[in-house]
């Protein structure tokens, strides 16, 4: 509870200090801009973050990055639903790839103090190699949809 009446007095202090300065109009303004502009680039950094984890799972490779950054969109996202101008400023900083970037690495680097286990996973995750051929087999006559077989072979660097 006294997060959020933290949150309330900064948000109201931040707004008045703002339209004394600017005046009412320009900082209505101002917060309707921000958040049009933090949702179109929410959009925009969210796809991109979606296709980053489908382009890392086509290559079979761990996507720890693109979906912490997947994350941080939707709670940059969030932040700029939530009305305010401190909300807003946040939001859109998540939204920044090069903040996103600081933002990530702390949260990783936290993540992994706090659980030793994760970097462990992350690194190995990064070891092997694998070389997977497909190979479909001729259907017999009469029977439909034959098992694909996946012949491969699992090459561990240690």
């Amino acid at each position: 509870m006294p997060f959020v009446l933290l949150y309330l007095v900064v948000e109201v202090v931040a707004v008045v200090a703002l339209g004394s300065w600017i005046g009412f109009g320009w900082t209505v303004l101002i917060l309707l801009a921000g958040s049009v502009l933090g949702l179109m680039l929410a959009m925009h950094e969210g796809i991109r973050a979606a296709r980053a984890v489908a382009e890392a799972a086509r290559s079979r490779r761990v996507a720890t990055a693109e979906v912490t950054d997947g994350m941080l969109v939707a709670a940059g996202g969030l932040l700029l639903f939530v009305p305010g101008l401190v909300t807003d400023l946040l939001g859109l900083l998540l939204l920044l790839p090069p903040t996103r970037a600081l933002v990530r690495r702390r949260l990783v680097r936290s993540a992994e103090e706090q659980n030793p286990l994760l970097r462990t996973a992350r690194i190995r995750s990064e070891g092997p190699i694998v070389d997977a051929e497909v190979v479909e087999p001729d259907p017999q006559p009469g029977r439909t949809g034959a098992p694909l077989v996946i012949e491969g072979t699992v090459v561990e660097e240690r």
